[in-house]
């Protein structure tokens, strides 16, 4: 039986083979769809759920997304933390700067959009 991490590897794998087939950024992608470029890279790494009225635009902006892998995306996200994740350069400097500047980032959030997240 395949793990989690294993499954989710391997969906994700697909889903930036189309993408990178595609020839689209993110920033195209999200242009077409009406979407913000972090939803588009967090649903085509399986990080956030693909909803029933969001499908069809995917599918127009990446023709070659198979049936299969929209309906894997419409599951609830199979989210997991890589520790090791960290140590990539540009991880790591956003973490110093959520941890350094985090209470205002956190009162213009809550300004915003309130502090139920």
């Amino acid at each position: 039986m395949e793990s989690e991490t294993s499954r989710k590897s391997s969906v994700t794998n697909l889903l930036q083979a189309v993408k990178r087939e595609s020839g689209k950024s993110f920033n195209q992608i999200a242009e077409e769809t009406g979407l913000t470029n972090v939803y588009v890279a967090q649903l085509l790494r399986r990080q956030a759920q693909l909803k029933p009225e969001t499908a069809p635009k995917l599918r127009a902006a990446l023709p070659e997304l198979p049936d299969e892998l929209i309906h894997e995306m419409m599951r609830p996200p199979m989210r997991s933390y890589d520790p090791n994740l960290i140590q990539e350069p540009t991880v790591y400097r956003l973490n110093e700067a959520v941890m350094h500047f985090g209470e205002s980032i956190k009162e213009i959030i809550n300004e915003e959009f309130g502090d139920g997240m």
